[in-house]
Formats: structure tokens, C-alpha cells, sequence
């Protein structure tokens, strides 16, 4: 390769890139003319209706949106609960995934009550449910999964059929089967984060159309906070402009407003990493470069997940005697290419 040549072609990329930058911009001004955010504020949106959403799983289904969170032990065998909403702003219960958990899941996890943060993704028509059953402060988990044509159930066709586990940890595994997170890649392989505290977050690769693990291999590392109790959880695959970015949340949750819980992000070439954070250190020696944190009454952002350029996630309100609640905020990126968030 002469000289000249060497700079033409990095001018060409650099032109590319700015390019796609440029569309993402764009999609970015497009999406904020949707109904969705058509009157929303600078920062978090003001949101009504039912908000006691904890672990949020955003996805748009059709002209509706939804939620998927984390369910109540005392309300129908603490199954997924499902909220939607037409507009983003105004939320209302929809009820939850099944009357009853899948029985496997109770001989699988001693004591499991309520069921966790789960995880939706759709392929080919196809929707796919993660989540999580396990007991606080145990990695003795599971993540499951359940599919079904629809997020919506007052379609005719709405139901969640089981597939059964996903993975499985045990007190012998020093990783914590929980907090899934799915992302497909350029060449439609799909990608499964998960993890909370124990050896940090990890990832294995995942097949369509089952939904389900390629392999039994020794799931990949790729974040690690290196430091006694290892506080990362809830990490989140999601690519922009040829990045691929993983958010992880930080800290303590489920403490109300003494929680701590703080997002995070690091990014990478590929969807296996490694992740840098913006100062260039790995995720997996305890990088992270904070998207959102508490403000006043607003505490410990995080559980957070992301679709269509909006960042989900539940915060603890300390006004109201430290409940939890639903946020949503607009997903802009800087000059850089990072992720910004503010509410």
C-alpha cells in the first residue's frame, strides 16, 4: 500500500463514519417526532399511570409499547408482570406472564419466589422471554426462557410457551445465572450477558431459533468490578454506528433511597469485547464510565435495558418513602460516540 493510497482510504472511512453519524442524528430527530416523545422534557420523561416497575424490559410490539419487569411474590406466584402503553408516557398494569411458574423451576431453585429481571428480544416473528429464578443473595439460579408470537395480551394469539433453562449456576459455579441480556450480531449470531456480584458478568452464545445455548463451554468474562463484593449486575448489549456498547449497573439495589445503584458503560469492537471504559480501562479490571446516577430525591438508577433509542430503568423514589419507579430517557450519543443519558 503506497502512502496516498494509506490516506485515501482513511479518508474514506473516516467519511463513512461520519456518515453514519450523521443517520444516526437522523433516526435520532426522527424517533423524538414519534408519539413516544413527542412532548417529553429535557432528560428522564414525566411519566403516569401504573410505575412500580422494578428490572424493565422495554420493547415495542406493533404500535404499542411494553414492559416486562420483575414480578411480586404475593401476586400471581410472583410471575413476570406486563405493563404497555400507546404513547410512552402513560402506563398501565397488563397483567403478568402465567398464573403460575413452570413447576420445573421450583425443584431447580429451592424457595424461588418472585421471578426477575427479564429479557426481551424478537427474531423472526418470534418473541423471546428471558428471566430469572433465583433467592437473594444465592447464585443456586437458573435463567429461563418462554416464547410467544405477541407482547400484547389482548391479542387472541398471546401466550408464553416454556422452553425451559437456558443456564444454570450452583454454589460449586463462581458466576450467578441471572439478569440476562440479549444482543444479535452483524452476522446473526446471538449473544447472552448475564450476572450479578460472584465473578462479575459473563456471556455465552446463543443459537436461533431456539433461543437456547450453542454449547456448555465455560461462559466468556467481560466485566469484573475486582474488588470485594464485586457489585455489577444487569449488564446490556447494545450496538450503534459499529460499536458495541455493554451497560452494566453498579452498586447496591433493593435497599428503597438507601439504594446505590448507578449505571454504566464501557465499549468495544465486537460483542465479545474486550470493553474499555472512555479513559481506555477494561471493564474486566474495573472499568465503567457512569451513564446515570442518583439526583436528590431520585435514587439508584439502573436495571436498565434499551429500545429504540430510549433507556429503561427503575429508580427508587426517596419522597415516597423509598418506592420503586419506572424512568425513561432519551439515548443520545456525543461527538465521541458515547452514550448520554440525563433526567
Amino acid at each position: 500500500m503506497t502512502p496516498d493510497r494509506g490516506v485515501s482510504r482513511a479518508r474514506r472511512t473516516a467519511r463513512a463514519r461520519g456518515i453514519r453519524r450523521l443517520l444516526s442524528a437522523v433516526v435520532f430527530a426522527l424517533t423524538l417526532a414519534t408519539p413516544l416523545v413527542a412532548c417529553a422534557p429535557t432528560g428522564a420523561w414525566q411519566l403516569t399511570g401504573d410505575l412500580a416497575t422494578h428490572d424493565p424490559a422495554l420493547a415495542r410490539d406493533g404500535d404499542k409499547w411494553f414492559v416486562y419487569s420483575t414480578g411480586n411474590g404475593t401476586v400471581a406466584e410472583g410471575n413476570i408482570q406486563v405493563r404497555s402503553s400507546t404513547d410512552g408516557h402513560t402506563w398501565r398494569y397488563a397483567g403478568e406472564v402465567w398464573d403460575e411458574k413452570p413447576a420445573w423451576l421450583r425443584e431447580e431453585v429451592k424457595g424461588v419466589d418472585n421471578l426477575w429481571a427479564p429479557e426481551l428480544v424478537e427474531h423472526d416473528g418470534t418473541w423471546y422471554l428471558y428471566y430469572s429464578a433465583s433467592t437473594f443473595g444465592k447464585n443456586t439460579s437458573v435463567i429461563a426462557l418462554a416464547t410467544n408470537t405477541t407482547l400484547d395480551p389482548g391479542d387472541p394469539d398471546y401466550e408464553w410457551v416454556d422452553q425451559g433453562a437456558v443456564i444454570a449456576s450452583t454454589t460449586a459455579d463462581d458466576f450467578n445465572a441471572i439478569d440476562p441480556g440479549v444482543a444479535t450480531d452483524d452476522a446473526g449470531t446471538p449473544w447472552m450477558t448475564f450476572g450479578s456480584f460472584w465473578s462479575g458478568i459473563r456471556m455465552v452464545e446463543l443459537a436461533w431459533p431456539s433461543g437456547l445455548r450453542v454449547d456448555d463451554e465455560e461462559p466468556l468474562r467481560i466485566a469484573d468490578r475486582q474488588s470485594p463484593p464485586n457489585a455489577v449486575e444487569a449488564p446490556y448489549l447494545v450496538e450503534h454506528d459499529g460499536d458495541w456498547f455493554l451497560f452494566v449497573s453498579f452498586d447496591l439495589c433493593c435497599r428503597g433511597a438507601d439504594s446505590t445503584y448507578r449505571i454504566a458503560v464501557g465499549r468495544a469492537d465486537v460483542p465479545t469485547g474486550p470493553y474499555l471504559d472512555r479513559e481506555g480501562v477494561p471493564l474486566l479490571a474495573g472499568g465503567g464510565s457512569i451513564l446515570l446516577e442518583g439526583d436528590g430525591s431520585r435514587v439508584g438508577p439502573g436495571g436498565q435495558s434499551v429500545a429504540d433509542g430510549v433507556l429503561a430503568f427503575h429508580w427508587y423514589d426517596a419522597d415516597m418513602g423509598g418506592q420503586f419507579r419506572l424512568g425513561l430517557a432519551p439515548l443520545e450519543w456525543d461527538a465521541e460516540g458515547w452514550p448520554v443519558a440525563s433526567w
